[in-house]
């Protein structure tokens, strides 16, 4: 049988300063969850929860990550699902660490791209209106986010 090499991931992805507080959930090797600390405006003003599920047979299909905390970003739904083509079923390589996974969440969720939108009226937002976007996207922060934790 193949060792489950998530104990190792998960001690590799603790120590990226991208992520905090980084653990299993409920003792779950299956699932992670933590607080994603973005640096770029206007995001870097709070932390966003995430959770990151792996399916008994990864790593063969990819883990699927939900965002727990709101954010104004046209590439997250409602409901928390993010456009992540890294865990796409036509992208995924079972060689991909969980680390990759993070890293590439947090620069999506840093750069938001009207051309990879779940939210196509934010898309159209950032594309015509930048400004208004950008101070939506602030507000919704201050709003919404969590305290980002003292260094």
């Amino acid at each position: 049988p193949m060792t489950d090499s998530r104990p190792q991931e998960l001690e590799q992805a603790q120590r990226w300063e991208g992520a905090f507080d980084l653990r299993q959930l409920d003792g779950n090797v299956l699932r992670w969850g933590g607080l994603l600390l973005p640096n770029k405006p206007p995001y870097n003003a709070g932390a966003f929860r995430f959770e990151m599920t792996f399916s008994p047979h990864h790593p063969l299909t990819p883990p699927s990550v939900i965002l727990r905390t709101s954010i104004y970003h046209p590439g997250v739904d409602p409901d928390g699902h993010v456009c992540l083509p890294l865990t796409s079923v036509q992208n995924w390589v079972s060689s991909t660490r969980a680390i990759q996974v993070l890293q590439d969440l947090l620069r999506i969720l840093e750069n938001p791209d009207p051309q990879q939108a779940l939210r196509h009226d934010l898309a159209r937002e950032l594309q015509d209106q930048p400004e208004v976007f950008w101070c939506r996207a602030e507000q919704h922060t201050h709003l919404h986010a969590e305290p980002r934790p003292s260094p």
